[in-house]
Order: C-alpha cells, then structure tokens, then sequence
C-alpha cells in the first residue's frame, strides 16, 4: 500500500511539473485579420499582447489561456483607415481598449499534432463562444501557438451591414509565448 501511495504521489508530483506558466509576447507573434472590402481582400495587424498561457499538453485539464491585444496597434498600413477602424464606427478603442479570449476547454484534436480551442472572444463589448484547432509548438523552453478562425464582425457591433464591406473576417494567430 505504501509503495501504491508512493508511486501516485511521484505521479503526480511529476505530471505538476510538467504543467507551465507562459507570457505572450509581440516580437515573434502575429495577429492578423483579413476581411473583404470593395471586393478586395484588405488585411491587418494587431499587437499589445498581454496575459497568460498555462499550458501542459499531457495533461490539458490543467491548460489555461486568456490573451488580449490592444486595438490602439491596430495597422492595414494606412493611417486612415487606421484612424476609422479605432473610431466609435468599428472598434471604440477608447471605449473598448481590448479584444480578449479566454479559453474555458482545451482539448486533443484528431489531427495528430493539433489541439483544439473552446473559450470566448470578447471584442467592442460583446463576448462570444468561438472554437478553433491550433497547434503549440515548442521553441526551446518556450511555445508557439498557432490557429485560424472565422468570426462575423456584426456578431460584436463592430461596423454596420455593408454590401461593399464583408461581415466575415478571417483571423490568424502565431502568438510566441515565454515560459514565467
């Protein structure tokens, strides 16, 4: 019985150590949208990453994500429509400085290699479940998470119908995150 107890006390000792604490950060990460305006695809960057990541592939019980981006960094490389996107028109960066999403499920997906992601998006004041497969990818003693997702930006109030603005925006995340 001792030598049960020990061997489930190393088990467990073991598989915590195992579980890690990590910081996102911007150099070496992209947040990227894509969305079709004027029938072109028009894309850009977010950055101001902050938040935590605790992630432990063998055990995802104990996985924990919750990231934000600042939409102040918001970039399509035009200083304009940079300045509208910012705007109460869209965003409301003043009003609403974050977009959020915090994991609630991070589970093993069929594709070997793959996880898959169940949490919320919160963006403009509006919080919705969202779920995607991403991959995590160790860099060293730290991870490379990345994934792709679809969203419909009026879901979150961001804008108003448009037939020359598309109401679907197609994300990507490479978020590097470094191990605490």
């Amino acid at each position: 019985m001792v030598k049960y107890f020990l061997s489930l006390m190393l088990l467990v000792i073991s598989s915590a150590g195992m579980t890690q604490n990590y910081t996102p950060i911007d150099e070496g990460s992209k947040v990227h949208f894509v969305v079709r305006n004027f029938g072109i695809n028009t894309g850009g960057d977010l950055s101001g990453l902050s938040g935590t990541i605790t992630f432990n592939p063998g055990d995802l019980k104990t996985s924990v994500m919750n990231v934000s981006v600042a939409v102040k960094t918001i970039d399509t490389d035009n200083d304009t429509r940079d300045g509208h996107l910012k705007s109460d028109s869209y965003f409301d960066a003043e009003k609403f400085p974050l977009i959020t999403i915090r994991s609630t499920k991070i589970d093993k997906n069929k594709k070997s290699g793959y996880f898959y992601f169940t949490g919320t998006l919160t963006m403009h004041g509006v919080t919705k479940i969202i779920s995607f497969p991403f991959t995590a990818t160790l860099k060293d003693k730290d991870y490379l998470f990345a994934g792709k997702f679809e969203l419909n930006r009026l879901d979150y109030g961001v804008g108003e119908p448009s037939s020359i603005l598309s109401k679907t925006v197609k994300v990507s995340i490479s978020v590097l995150a470094k191990k605490r």
